[in-house]
């Protein structure tokens, strides 16, 4: 049995009384992937990667990947560093028009429609559909059912391509969570949970609009809804998980055991409240942009540690290089960092809504990347540097289980979160 089988029976897992749960990488960094897939190779474990329909369609996305690049890419990491194919699990999130929403309706649906025939062509084995968001010509709220209608729609062609295809036919996610992908723009001052009435619906109309077009058998592999389960997180603020206001929409779950809940926006919560949501049903649990802070994160510590050791081996800190890309391209911050210069400075680098992220694959910001990296290359870290800059791991170097070198301390850093993930949820699976 492979890894989509797997995720697939998660429901009827529960259904049996297992707790069980995946961690859903959904970034598009090679050193994110690499870590990803390491830390999959050496727990045996499956390793569930997915891209938005930002980062990767059929015109590139902002990583300049199509659905077939973006496999190839993913593999060829596998690949190096020998993680079982078998294992690997390519997810497709927020699959929609939401790319195109500045469209007409018709426009933006055809569009999302050509991309998820690219993402099913790819095989791609799990498919969140989500058309929740107004276009150019449709009301400012959409109507449940409308939403469902053009989930379907995409759900055809995806169905159509596999057959014609003859790759593994995928299991499918619904709904969408409240608030926007990526991270709360607002201020976080209150936090709407869904209701149980909500999910049910959700389930029900668009089992409706599956049927309408045929598509049962396809609807059977439905395995889970998107529920906001009170979890968010924002520039500098972290709404953790309680498991008292979202016990209702939880036992839910048991009115319909054909899905587990899917849980996005958990960067950032702590080790407990990721257990709790595992053993409350939420079993897929999207990561993102705490992985990529950690990514930034390492590299930062360790631009602080060349100005140590190797001053002259860089001309430009990295720092000072990705504000001046940050500066030069700022559509994919501004309208997201609000407050005074000195206020949005702090968030291009330091934001846990990380959008940093969106800069790394530009050539400039490589171009630092690799000279810090090469400043480094071939050193010894002293562990009181790695103390002073890299706290989080100085740990791991004084047990052996990290080597004090430039590019095992960023993997390792990256690896950090996805422990953390990792033992939450063997410690729901445990109780």
């Amino acid at each position: 049995m492979n890894a989509t089988r797997r995720l697939a029976r998660m429901p009827q897992r529960r259904a049996e009384g297992l707790t069980t749960g995946i961690t859903s990488v959904c970034s598009a960094h090679p050193l994110v992937i690499e870590a990803a897939l390491t830390h999959g190779k050496a727990r045996n474990a499956d390793v569930l990667i997915e891209a938005t329909c930002n980062q990767v369609n059929q015109d590139g996305g902002y990583t300049g990947m199509t659905p077939a690049d973006f496999r190839t890419f993913v593999e060829a990491i596998a690949a190096k560093v020998g993680f079982a194919p078998d294992r690997l699990i390519l997810g497709g999130d927020h699959l929609g028009p939401n790319p195109w929403k500045h469209l007409r309706a018709d426009e933006a649906m055809s569009k999302a429609k050509t991309m998820i025939d690219a993402f099913a062509a790819a095989g791609f084995t799990k498919l969140h559909l989500d058309t929740s968001m107004a276009c150019a010509d449709d009301p400012q709220a959409l109507p449940d059912a409308t939403i469902a209608a053009r989930a379907a729609q995409l759900a055809e062609v995806s169905e159509a391509r596999v057959r014609q295809s003859g790759t593994q036919a995928p299991s499918y996610i619904v709904g969408t969570e409240v608030p926007v992908p990526g991270g709360a723009v607002e201020a976080l001052d209150h936090m709407h949970i869904t209701t149980p009435d909500d999910a049910l619906a959700t389930v029900e109309l668009h089992r409706q609009a599956f049927a309408q077009l045929g598509l049962d058998e396809a609807f059977a592999r439905a395995i889970g809804v998107v529920v906001q389960p009170g979890v968010e997180f924002g520039n500098a603020e972290v709404i953790g998980y309680q498991r008292r206001p979202a016990a209702s929409l939880a036992a839910t779950l048991n009115d319909m055991p054909q899905f587990v809940f899917e849980a996005h926006s958990t960067d950032y919560q702590s080790a407990e409240a990721l257990r709790d949501l595992v053993s409350d049903g939420f079993a897929i649990l999207k990561v993102g942009p705490w992985l990529t802070f950690a990514l930034r994160e390492a590299l930062y510590g360790l631009n602080s540690i060349a100005e140590v050791l190797a001053p002259r081996a860089i001309g430009q800190t990295l720092p000072a290089a990705m504000e001046q890309i940050m500066l030069s391209s700022p559509e994919h911050w501004q309208k997201y960092y609000p407050g005074d210069a000195r206020e949005q400075f702090i968030q291009r680098h330091y934001s846990f809504s990380d959008r940093i992220r969106y800069y790394w694959a530009m050539p400039a910001a490589q171009g630092a990347v690799d000279e810090l990296m090469s400043a480094l290359e071939r050193r010894i870290i002293p562990r009181p540097l790695i103390s002073q800059y890299l706290g989080h791991l100085e740990p791991m170097i004084a047990d052996g289980s990290v080597m004090p070198e430039a590019r095992a301390l960023v993997l390792a850093n990256v690896v950090r979160v996805l422990d953390i993930y990792a033992g939450a949820i063997d410690g729901a699976t445990r109780q």
